[in-house]
């Protein structure tokens, strides 16, 4: 998701001029006066800026790489000299609660003042993200089959050849070798940036941005994933013995990992695309999603299938009493991969004037993955939408996990009920299907967990010092391995830099969110469940068509980042806390099986980690 992301870099780059007389003690009315002026300021700035990034994703070329680059540029440099001004209201008392805390958000940001490193820290940035929207990989050194990720991504998901997928690992895994020393000096200069403006390094900014102090945050995450990490084990050892069972030695490693290139995404970080080697043998027959969306919109020509997906997770929001998406949205949007030029496909949600002016960015296929993803970035767009019309400084979620969750908790919705509605399925799945359903579910779900949280520690790690440029990759894996249990498919070494092969390192996007909101979401479905009068096993609740369901969630997303999330968290599911019991109780069938089935095969659960 764009926003979130690129409002955290505009609230870095605003300058306001002086409203008032230096050296005078200020008063509460003047601090107003100036906040409103910075405000409106930031809302002409963030929609300059938006601008700029759409054309340099959609439509890549050195030309409009140096023109967002410019256009941050000139943000960083206003934001050093705002942030700067703002400190003269530094313990000012009388001021509103609405006012301390735009003052709070204001400052949890930095880049470097001096102007030489400023205009470098942008060009960077710009050219790490072309970078990856220009990656492609030749297979077999052919230039007529070079394939982008998206592309790459879709023969993964079907492959089962191991030779295949290995070769597809590997080469695409060569395009962020030359982003490592970008990637080095992108570290040193955000962090000059992040020491200038109070903070230790770029990843205690990062933290410091979640209403409690950014040690509190790290022990928040490691608190939850000590609940979550047993299933995970338990998942983690019964797919390994589906895979070994599917590609004997290709599969088997002394220590227990699974490589990672045989999961069925480049990342290792969701694992649906096996499900059909690992479904219980004696599985009742469910559904196949991509097949149905194939039958009704496969024939048609790439864009107005794109556009056909998209009506779907409009159309949930809507049965919520959402109004429908603007005609902009389906005139500006990005649906399907253009044929002319190179553009960033990985897949985000934008609001170009923080108002009306919604879009999707993505290359859209017709299968059941892309189907979900519509669902989770349309969510994005539909908080956008709630929360205009709040101050400037709280456009934005209670914290950009939240972000994230919102589509997410729609998605859990996609119960085999929800498709017989929209007639993509004639039947719905006895509840024997149960195990079934939750096997596929918990493949993304719950497998992603360990990679959403190794993702910015590795971060944290880089930009704190305790990594250091000449151990990245070893670090990388250190971390993959340790959580996650996966290992390359060939030795790596210093020579490569497998982090940046994936989009937020090089786009820089703070990753902690999608852990966070793997968590929130079923908090979020929860509570919608038990608003729409739902009784009944939580994974069976589908609350599509409810209006006090959607009453619920808006009343949320309309508080935007108006106060600390906690609070806003509490008033829409009764915790104030980041809490794994929803998603524990919505896959405990699942979690009871798995434990059945290792003991059963006499799987041995978990890996050996090297020291």
């Amino acid at each position: 998701m764009r926003s979130s992301r690129f409002l955290a870099l505009v609230l870095a780059m605003s300058f306001v001029p002086a409203l008032f007389s230096q050296g005078a003690p200020p008063s509460p009315a003047e601090a107003e006066k100036w906040m409103a002026a910075t405000e409106a300021d930031l809302l002409t700035a963030a929609n300059e800026a938006q601008r700029a990034a759409w054309v340099q994703e959609t439509f890549i070329n050195d030309d409009t790489e140096a023109i967002a680059a410019k256009a941050n540029e000139r943000f960083a440099a206003r934001a050093n000299r705002a942030v700067i001004e703002a400190r003269r209201f530094d313990g000012l008392k009388g001021l509103s609660t609405d006012m301390q805390r735009k003052f709070m958000l204001l400052k949890l940001n930095g880049s470097p003042t001096d102007e030489k490193l400023l205009a470098e820290l942008t060009q960077v940035s710009a050219s790490l993200d072309g970078m990856y929207g220009k990656g492609k990989y030749c297979v077999g050194g052919d230039k007529t089959k070079c394939l982008g990720i998206d592309q790459i991504d879709v023969v993964m998901a079907k492959s089962h050849d191991a030779k295949e997928l290995e070769d597809l690992w590997v080469g695409w895994h060569k395009v962020s070798v030359p982003m490592r020393p970008k990637y080095e000096r992108l570290v040193e200069l955000s962090n000059q940036g992040a020491k200038e403006f109070g903070f230790k390094d770029t990843g205690d900014l990062w933290r410091a941005g979640y209403d409690m102090k950014p040690e509190e945050f790290s022990a928040e995450l490691d608190r939850v994933w000590g609940q979550l990490q047993p299933f995970y084990q338990e998942l983690h050892a019964y797919v390994r013995a589906g895979l070994i069972k599917k590609y004997g030695a290709a599969a088997e490693r002394k220590d227990g990992m699974i490589p990672a290139h045989l999961l069925g995404n480049m990342w290792a970080q969701e694992w649906g695309n096996v499900y059909d080697l690992v479904a219980p043998a004696d599985a009742v027959k469910t559904y196949d999603l991509e097949a149905a969306l194939k039958t009704r919109i496969g024939n048609v020509p790439p864009l107005e299938a794109g556009k056909q997906m998209a009506k779907f997770g409009e159309g949930f929001f809507h049965s919520l009493g959402f109004a429908e998406l603007p005609d902009t949205f389906w005139q500006r949007s990005q649906f399907t991969r253009p044929a002319d030029r190179d553009v960033v496909c990985h897949a985000s949600a934008w609001d170009l004037d923080n108002d009306l002016d919604l879009r999707l960015k993505m290359c859209i296929h017709v299968d059941d993955v892309d189907f979900v993803t519509v669902h989770h970035e349309l969510g994005h767009n539909m908080y956008q939408r709630a929360y205009r019309k709040q101050p400037f400084l709280f456009r934005n979620g209670a914290n950009d996990g939240f972000h994230e969750a919102i589509g997410d908790a729609v998605a859990l919705s996609i119960t085999p009920e929800y498709l017989k509605t929209l007639k993509l399925i004639e039947t719905v799945p006895p509840p024997e299907a149960d195990i079934p359903l939750q096997l596929r579910t918990a493949l993304d779900k719950i497998a992603f967990l360990p990679f959403g949280l190794l993702m910015d520690k590795w971060r944290w790690q880089v930009f704190s010092g305790e990594t250091k440029p000449g151990d990245y990759n070893k670090a990388w894996w250190e971390l993959r391995e340790k959580y996650q249990g996966v290992a390359p498919p060939i030795a790596r070494t210093e020579a490569d830099f497998d982090p940046g092969a994936k989009y937020h390192i090089p786009g820089n996007v703070p990753y902690a969110r999608y852990f966070l909101a793997r968590i929130y979401q079923f908090q979020f479905y929860k509570a919608m469940c038990e608003a729409s009068g739902y009784k009944g096993p939580l994974n069976r609740c589908s609350f599509y068509g409810s209006k006090a369901a959607g009453d619920r969630l808006n009343a949320m997303l309309e508080k935007g980042q108006s106060q600390p999330w906690q609070k806003t968290l509490k008033e829409m599911t009764g915790s104030d806390h980041l809490d794994a019991g929803p998603m524990l109780e919505y896959f405990a069938p699942l979690t009871k099986w798995l434990k059945e089935q290792n003991a059963k095969n006499g799987t041995k659960v978990g890996w050996t980690v090297e020291k």
